[in-house]
């Protein structure tokens, strides 16, 4: 490949980064003001009320005609779910062309890893909602995955570069390519961790369902949809770590030991562990859960960042 080629190939990936910026900004005006308007109704009642009216002096109820109804909020919702299906297309498309510049797959920096773990956000939370209605959680979603591309952009961005000796390897993709769903996973849980605490503390107040929490789901539906996305990441984290312990042991000859990356990786572990047997336990099923949720992403963001930058270790690919 020459020069001009590979410079061109790199502007085209930066530039569908920027792109798919560009595009989720939009998409988290429009969620924000979608979870804004809540479910109200330019009508005076809704679906399921009736009134009274005369038919031959006879009284009778009629339900009024559901195609009267608008929820401007709900279309809003709609719009942003479609850009944020071009921005995950945009974004796969700067993975790619990042890929071939490089040479190889594009995890070799924290740059890289960062692209990539923002795309697993947006893939999970997209499939996802191919099953259920999931427009109530993508403001949620879609803010932490801009934060990540914007930290990487400004801050980790670096120049594609040979890999280092240790990540020449086949377990780069199967290792990396986990924890990259698993990053997608625990974004997406604690982000419907954190709403249950809200909805539940609204629901403790005897609060109605209305206004900005009222297409949210209820606490207990919030704390299962949480339990459910868990206990499908929770076994891929264990096989991640199982796979770097094997990776490990080719690029240095052990499986473990005990490297700030590798002490982390088991606390991360050992956090996601607790809530599945939280969620098994009589009073720790409800909120306390939920705020382990959200522990284990703190720890699973600490073993990324603090160690990749603040920490010395035989796992320090920043490229910084």
């Amino acid at each position: 490949m020459t020069a001009g080629s590979s410079l061109g190939l790199a502007e085209a990936s930066n530039a569908a980064i920027y792109a798919t910026m560009v595009t989720l900004s939009i998409a988290m005006v429009l969620f924000a003001a979608s979870f804004a308007s809540g479910r109200r109704r330019t009508t005076a009642a809704s679906v399921s009320a009736q009134r009274e009216v005369s038919h031959g002096g006879v009284a009778v109820m009629e339900r009024p005609d559901p195609t009267a109804i608008v929820d401007p909020g709900r279309r809003l919702a709609n719009v942003a779910m479609s850009l944020t299906w071009l921005a995950t297309g945009l974004l796969t498309l700067g993975l790619i062309l990042r890929g071939v510049w490089a040479g190889r797959v594009p995890w070799g920096n924290m740059y890289e890893f960062s692209i990539s773990s923002a795309w697993g956000v947006l893939v999970v939370f997209l499939v996802m909602s191919t099953r259920r209605d999931l427009r109530w959680l993508g403001l949620f979603i879609v803010v932490p995955t801009l934060l990540t591309l914007g930290l990487a952009v400004t801050v980790l961005y670096t120049e594609a570069a040979q890999l280092v000796p240790a990540l020449k390897s086949y377990w780069l993709v199967i290792h990396v390519s986990a924890a990259i769903v698993c990053a997608g996973a625990f974004t997406v849980a604690a982000s419907s961790a954190a709403l249950s605490l809200v909805q539940s503390r609204r629901e403790s107040k005897g609060a109605q369902s209305t206004g900005m929490m009222a297409s949210v789901p209820t606490a207990e539906r919030l704390r299962t949809f949480t339990s459910r996305i868990i206990a499908f990441a929770f076994p891929l984290w264990t096989f991640a770590v199982i796979a770097g312990a094997i990776w490990a042991e080719n690029a240095w000859g052990r499986y473990w030991g005990w490297d700030p990356k590798e002490t982390w990786a088991f606390i991360t572990w050992v956090v996601y562990a607790a809530y599945l047997h939280a969620r098994s336990t009589v009073g720790w099923r409800g909120n306390r859960a939920s705020w382990i949720a959200i522990l284990g992403l703190v720890t699973f963001l600490i073993n990324y960042f603090g160690v990749n930058i603040f920490v010395n270790s035989l796992h320090s690919y920043a490229g910084l």
